[in-house]
């Protein structure tokens, strides 16, 4: 990694007093906002025609809170929310919410037609299984692994992402995220086929989508009787050719999960040289929470992407435990949450409840722009939890159950 002033001045700033106001502050405040949440989930859900809406993923245009059903990419990132504030204070009242919302989910691990089942299940069943041991959930896991294994294409060497007519086999970037559910399948199971489709998946990846410098393509669009590239391109971000903000949060992200659960130093090199592009980019502001697209040229003049921040910091925390450039990148996911906490908070008891403010879904579509989105408080919570863990001196991944701070 190079490094530059923006670098030097993080470790300046990144002070044992501001990690500590990092940690117990912000997990408090995220407890009192998800009771709101929680609140206004329940009258929104009471209101609704719709019976099968339950999770909520964002706010609509007029502010009312946005609730999806089980099978929308989103819908189990708020169980895992409540999986993890249980995790963070034991409290058997987060555990209660966390079943509740978990046991919807449960239904959609036959669900073949999307490949965001990582998202979905892991999420929320991982997070369940991971906190308390429970062989149900362990079954689950292992079931949702076989349908998205079902997406899979060993000519192209991935899984598929989407089912439309406008691409022939396309594979996005977000894609390496869902890995993570079969690489703890084969763990639970024995069975080595979802580890093998993993490691096909992101080696396909590394070789198609990332370019010269480490940036990434958002959609590799494939044929799928030979597995040649026909298009790499975009779909939510400025252009084919950009950075796509929470794209290459996603790849980073992934890589550094990749080398945890392979030891292969391919990824872990990877996800260096995804830092690199990201925290030497001359367009990331000094707050280090990106704009939507680093290459939009209406720069400083265009939505920023909380989501990409969170998903960032959560990222670095892990890797800053692999890599020989490791107390770098946790000062650097130390500045990022402090920049999240002190500027991208909702205030206490606003914004229906969600946590952070400012996060960019698809710019394109107009979809989801400058608001708080679901996977962003996800991530915002993950990575304060890593951050906690070690500050006190433990694994960064706490895989034992309930730890009682």
């Amino acid at each position: 990694m190079k490094f530059t002033a923006i670098t030097g001045l993080i470790l300046a700033l990144c002070t044992t007093a501001s990690v500590a106001q990092q940690t117990a502050k912000p997990l408090l405040f995220a407890e009192k906002q998800t009771d709101v949440l929680l609140q206004k989930t329940a009258e929104t859900k009471a209101s609704s025609l719709k019976a099968n809406l339950f999770s909520p993923r964002s706010l609509n245009p007029d502010s009312s809170l946005n609730l999806v059903a089980p099978n929308d990419w989103c819908a189990g990132f708020f169980a895992g929310n409540l999986w993890q504030l249980y995790e963070y204070s034991g409290d058997p009242k987060w555990m209660g919410q966390a079943k509740v919302f978990t046991r919807i989910m449960e239904g959609e691990k036959t669900n073949g037609g999307t490949h965001d089942l990582g998202f979905m299940m892991y999420c929320s069943v991982g997070n369940a299984y991971r906190l308390t041991h429970d062989a149900h959930y362990k079954e689950i896991i292992i079931e949702a692994a076989k349908t998205l294994s079902t997406r899979f294409n060993p000519i192209v060497g991935c899984i598929k992402s989407w089912d439309n007519t406008k691409w022939k086999y396309p594979v996005i970037i977000d894609n390496m995220m869902n890995l993570e559910l079969l690489f703890e399948a084969t763990k639970l199971s024995g069975d080595s086929s979802f580890y093998k489709i993993a490691v096909t998946h992101a080696n396909t990846t590394m070789k198609n989508h990332y370019r010269a410098d480490y940036s990434s393509y958002h959609v590799v669009d494939y044929d799928p009787g030979t597995g040649k590239v026909l298009h790499k391109q975009t779909a939510q971000g400025y252009s084919d050719e950009s950075a796509w903000a929470r794209g290459q949060a996603w790849g980073l992200y992934g890589f550094t999960m990749c080398y945890r659960e392979t030891g292969n130093k391919i990824y872990l090199k990877q996800a260096e040289n995804i830092a690199n592009f990201i925290l030497n980019n001359p367009n990331l502001p000094k707050d280090l929470v990106p704009y939507w697209d680093y290459n939009d040229p209406a720069i400083p003049n265009v939505p920023r992407d909380a989501s990409a921040a969170a998903i960032m910091a959560s990222a670095l925390y892990e890797l800053s435990t692999y890599s020989f450039n490791g107390k770098i990148y946790k000062a650097i996911a130390d500045k990022i949450l402090n920049s999240l906490n002190n500027n991208y908070q909702a205030p206490l008891g606003a914004d229906k409840g969600f946590l952070l403010l400012h996060s960019t879904g698809h710019k394109p579509a107009g979809s989801e722009i400058d608001v708080p989105i679901i996977y962003a408080d996800y991530y915002y919570l993950e990575a304060l939890l890593r951050q906690k863990h070690l500050k006190q001196g433990k694994p960064v991944l706490n895989t034992a159950g309930v730890v009682k701070y």
